[in-house]
């Protein structure tokens, strides 16, 4: 965490300026208290324009395959990353993420899974995941909104990072859980991602 927060204190600036970020919406972040940031996604820049917009630290998901390279691996994890395998169910990961949330920490994940560029999040594939976390956890979902110029970053193109508020674990209305409840509830967390760009 001190690493962290050093290294943001050094580098958020230099990205929002060299990203043109304009932040929305940071008054919703909680203060304190587990919760999964929520946003779309459309290239591996949206990691380092979210950690610049929020001062409080946030934990990724990284795939396994990062961590096998000696530097970039003790420098990842110093940033609070932590791995996915991505080829398989990967349980440790999840457990993991659960148990981040229930110890307060603000977790990001991205409810497509995975990078798509140039495509309207609306129109993309969901994963399960972020429901089936949030309901383990029992914790809220915040959503964001990560708006590009057709949904691409550009040299000197503005990156909107809009921060919508918080949806309360009451308000996700899960019943039991299981495998259809939680797409249905992360087809909604993505409805409400959505809803979050003024165009």
């Amino acid at each position: 965490m001190n690493f962290y927060m050093r290294a943001h204190r050094l580098v958020a600036g230099l990205v929002r300026f060299l990203l043109r970020v304009k932040i929305t919406g940071a008054e919703n972040v909680p203060q304190t208290g587990g919760c999964i940031v929520c946003a779309n996604h459309t290239s591996m820049l949206d990691v380092f324009a979210l950690s610049a917009s929020f001062k409080r630290q946030l934990r990724y998901l990284a795939k396994v395959e990062l961590f096998r390279i000696p530097i970039l691996s003790s420098l990842i994890r110093a940033l609070g990353a932590y791995s996915v395998d991505r080829g398989k169910s990967d349980v440790g990961a999840m457990k993991k993420t659960i148990s981040l949330l229930k110890e307060g920490e603000l977790v990001c994940m991205f409810p497509q899974g995975t990078r798509y560029k140039g495509i309207d999040p609306k129109d993309t594939k969901i994963k399960s995941g972020v429901a089936m976390a949030a309901y383990h956890a029992r914790v809220p979902v915040l959503p964001v909104y990560i708006r590009l110029k057709n949904y691409k970053y550009a040299p000197f193109r503005r990156t909107e990072v809009i921060i919508g508020k918080p949806i309360s674990f009451e308000s996700l209305g899960f019943v039991g859980g299981g495998s259809g409840e939680y797409m249905d509830v992360s087809r909604r967390i993505l409805e409400e991602i959505c809803e979050l760009n003024p165009s």
